[in-house]
């Protein structure tokens, strides 16, 4: 098997579509030579010069010198015939998706090139072993799958098949680094890497609005401006089309034996069925025109009440004062408390601690329970509904009055939005005349309904979760998990390290808080997140 950074090694490139073009591109431009094949009379030609003009665009641009763009197109060689690639070191199928045709393929390849040439898949969704298959060298077979448009999205993800030879695997990690690509070693699995990491954005998502607990404008406004994402969930989804990630949810899915963490919702497929696909459509999620959201929704509360100036807190500072001498007093009676709640008053600590702050910011004065005021409480994992029925615990007092509990999100970046939800039945105008204050410090506020870990909480959980099982599940190491999900979805960190910067102990106590609300499995925390968060471990410890 020839070294991929042998000066004259030579890529063959089956299909000249848009995938196939990006290929070759890249290929050509990491100075490897590059050989077209397309099975359209003239397609491989007509590919050449599509690539050539797409590279002089760069000179034209300052990206790239003339000798350069020239030395490049120089290595473009189309051929007519399958057989013009029998002296390829490498060849890559960038055909269309159907097993049937990728079969016949492979094996038409195999009877003309040499026997330590690598055959490679850039199929999105049919497994390698499914191909390799019919191949009489099944250890030279993988995949290199990469993301479009291929010159952009520096991804390429190194799928290891069944049978696949560590040979192959390195040799394809080293050519896919010769290409200016970052490689990353995958395990052949439904969606691969970035496909199947990408289903918690989306479906949590769609999740929540199913649940009538947000609108899709004020998902998208919370991720933004929140989480630090570029797209929210649903301008992504209307981006790349329903008609697109409905299927691929579906087959992945399908392909982890209908693992309740992976399950879209019921609206996800309606869109689906009403030929709603976005961008593409007109509409999706939202309104277009050109290609531009026409009328978005306003994700922002908008109060019609004074802002509050005055508002008590849960937990506060003398509750937990009494808690701590109360636990040391055997007359103390705790009846009230159930003995299953695991109390920990380093987290209520924190929890005044975030509250003060914020209040401070707000130039709001925190004053005892007058019966009258907001009360404002920030949970992790927990609804305004079961911190009513259940603060006592918190207290130590009396039950915190549901009608005036607003509960505010300060996990992620609060500097832009602050979200805020109350229990069912509260009265509005306290939420109302938080919200007020909000706005008048020149924030953003958006008012949701109830919900165990509002928005951003539920959406963060469930991408780092999914992110610890594909590492519980070896799909890639925790490294390269970060790696595929920064480049191929372009999140603001990987899943690992969203988890990692929230806390593990955090996010599982989201899930944990998700699980009993819903009593639904999936929100079931990962053994991989469960365990390492109960050791106080990082989520980067291996087994």
């Amino acid at each position: 098997m020839k070294d991929p950074d042998s000066q004259d090694y030579l890529v063959g490139i089956v299909g000249c579509g848009a995938m196939g073009q990006g290929i070759a591109q890249v290929s050509v431009q990491g100075g490897l030579r590059a050989k077209l094949f397309d099975a359209r009379d003239g397609g491989a030609a007509a590919a050449k010069d599509a690539i050539a003009a797409r590279i002089n665009r760069l000179v034209e641009k300052g990206r790239l010198s003339e000798d350069g763009a020239k030395a490049a197109i120089d290595l473009l060689v189309p051929v007519d015939r399958l057989d013009g690639l029998s002296d390829a070191d490498a060849v890559v199928e960038a055909v269309f998706e159907d097993l049937d045709v990728k079969h016949a393929l492979f094996k038409d390849l195999e009877a003309v090139i040499r026997p330590d040439c690598i055959l490679a898949s850039n199929t999105s969704s049919i497994p390698i072993s499914s191909i390799a298959r019919v191949c009489e060298h099944r250890d030279r077979v993988a995949g290199l799958h990469f993301f479009n448009p291929v010159p952009l999205m520096k991804l390429v993800e190194v799928i290891r098949a069944a049978q696949t030879s560590d040979d192959t695997v390195q040799a394809l990690m080293a050519l896919g680094k010769r290409m200016t690509r970052v490689p990353v070693e995958v395990k052949d699995s439904p969606g691969f890497l970035v496909n199947m990491g990408g289903r918690a954005y989306s479906t949590e998502a769609l999740r929540i609005v199913h649940e009538g607990i947000a609108t899709p404008a004020q998902v998208d406004a919370i991720m933004r401006d929140c989480w630090g994402f570029r797209m929210g969930p649903f301008e992504l989804m209307d981006l790349t089309g329903i008609d697109v990630n409905y299927p691929v949810s579906q087959i992945i899915y399908d392909g982890y034996n209908q693992d309740p963490r992976l399950k879209t919702s019921a609206n996800h497929k309606a869109m689906f069925d009403a030929g709603l696909f976005g961008r593409k459509t007109g509409q999706g999620w939202y309104r277009y025109e050109d290609g531009k959201i026409i009328d978005p929704p306003d994700p922002n509360f908008t109060s019609s009440v004074d802002p509050v100036t005055e508002v008590a807190i849960v937990p506060n500072s003398a509750a937990i004062e009494l808690m701590e001498s109360s636990f040391d007093d055997e007359d103390q009676d705790l009846s009230f408390l159930d003995p299953d709640d695991d109390i920990d008053l380093d987290d209520l600590k924190a929890q005044i601690e975030r509250l003060e702050a914020i209040c401070a910011e707000l130039d709001l004065q925190i004053v005892p329970d007058n019966g009258n005021c907001p009360i404002l409480a920030a949970p992790i994992g927990i609804e305004a509904s079961t911190i009513s029925a259940d603060s006592q615990m918190m207290t130590m007092i009396k039950a915190v009055d549901p009608k005036r509990l607003v509960c505010v999100d300060l996990s992620g970046n609060i500097s832009k939005r602050l979200t805020l939800m109350t229990a069912p039945g509260a009265d509005p105008k306290h939420c109302a005349s938080v919200a007020a204050a909000i706005s008048k410090k020149g924030r953003n506020a958006t008012v949701i309904a109830d919900s165990a870990g509002f928005v951003g909480q539920r959406m963060i959980a469930m991408v780092s979760n999914l992110g610890c099982y594909m590492a519980e599940i070896g799909l890639a190491s925790p490294e390269d998990i970060d790696t595929a999900m920064q480049l191929g979805l372009n999140y603001p960190q990987g899943s690992i390290a969203l988890a990692e910067s929230v806390g593990p102990k955090d996010i599982l106590g989201v899930l944990l808080g998700l699980q009993e609300s819903t009593c639904d499995d999936r929100y079931r925390p990962t053994q991989w997140l469960r365990r390492r968060a109960q050791l106080g471990l990082s989520l980067y410890t291996p087994n």
